[in-house]
């Protein structure tokens, strides 16, 4: 009786976090900042890893564990991946930017000049 209990837990447990997962791949693909794209990544990573640890202990099986944490690696990499590569197009714009205004204070100051 318990364990039919503890199935049905499980698996409502799974569907609830499934409709999460959409809700973060619909942030990811419509978030009006890049940030908010990364952080939903993060987030679907994080909540697939729960998916299948909940799914092995569905299952009974323990090489999903093992699943589990690589894909934590993988998720993690990812993450970090995500960050460095928009840090540097954000140090790039910002350079740019900077290089761009000073560039224009300069022709203003020589415009003045004549």
């Amino acid at each position: 009786m318990y364990e039919k209990v503890y199935h049905v837990f499980l698996l409502t447990c799974m569907i609830i976090i499934a409709v999460l997962i959409m809700f973060c791949l619909l942030r990811a693909i419509l978030g009006p900042r890049l940030t908010d794209r990364v952080v939903a990544v993060n987030m679907i990573g994080t909540m697939t890893i729960v998916e299948i640890a909940m799914f092995a202990l569905y299952l009974r099986a323990d090489y999903l564990y093992d699943v589990c944490l690589i894909y934590a690696m993988i998720s993690f990499l990812a993450v970090v991946i995500l960050t460095k590569i928009y840090g540097g197009a954000y140090q790039e714009r910002k350079i740019k930017g900077t290089v761009f205004l000073n560039m224009e204070e300069e022709e203003e100051e020589e415009e003045d000049e004549l």
